[in-house]
């Protein structure tokens, strides 16, 4: 067993540990307000929480691990999702962080540099976070107007950015996903429900499967 191997066979004995610590911090509050102060709602309210978050997010239980792992690797996949702000920071952080060190995504190193990123990046949140509640508010109320209004293009600014620095490798899958994903946000308000999850399942798989086609070809012709 190499020495990457050993590295990932820790990391996952590490990670589901913290998985389960994670787990459990997330449900004790809601458990002792429930059972230690009486505060609940019903099993009917729960249930149907429960069922509206999935119809929601479930997609993403499937879609955001593949879709992450060819930049993360096994330990970025602990880290980004213990900590959260998967889409908005830490995948953003890894994509950065691979690209400046001069290695690929997909390979050992790549996936090494990109946890690193993401885990400078889940220190340097802290900060502001901890800056923002001390004077956050403070500060955006008295910005003007238009300043207000361009912090909300921020998340906007970042998939744009992440999606040009994929789509410089491979242009043809990016017209896919660009273009499969614009026609299932059209197809899904036809749709009964609320189906939005099913333009992430379409666009993430589609799009794999189409960038697996553009390899076969590169390969058939190498």
């Amino acid at each position: 067993m190499d020495a990457f191997a050993k590295y990932n066979r820790s990391i996952v004995r590490v990670g589901r540990s913290t998985m389960v610590l994670g787990a459990v911090a997330c449900l004790l509050p809601p458990l002792l307000m429930a059972v230690y102060f009486g505060f609940f709602p019903g099993w009917a309210a729960v249930i149907a929480g429960a069922i509206s978050q999935i119809s929601v997010s479930g997609a993403f239980y499937f879609s955001e691990p593949i879709s992450y792992y060819p930049i993360v690797g096994t330990s970025g996949l602990y880290l980004s999702i213990l900590s959260g702000n998967s889409v908005n920071m830490r995948i953003p952080a890894a994509a950065t962080s691979i690209e400046a060190s001069g290695f690929k995504t997909g390979t050992r190193e790549g996936a090494i540099m990109g946890t690193i990123g993401m885990a400078i990046s889940v220190y340097v949140g802290i900060l502001f976070v901890f800056l923002a509640t001390i004077m956050g508010q403070t500060i955006i109320s008295n910005l003007p107007g238009n300043v207000q209004r361009i912090l909300g293009l921020i998340i906007p600014a970042l998939y744009g950015g992440i999606f040009g620095q994929f789509a410089m490798k491979s242009w043809k899958t990016a017209v896919w996903a660009l273009g499969i994903s614009l026609v299932m946000t059209k197809v899904v308000q036809f749709l009964p429900g609320n189906l939005s999850f099913v333009v992430t399942l379409t666009a993430v798989f589609s799009s794999i499967m189409i960038a697996k086609t553009q390899i076969a070809e590169i390969e058939k012709h190498s």
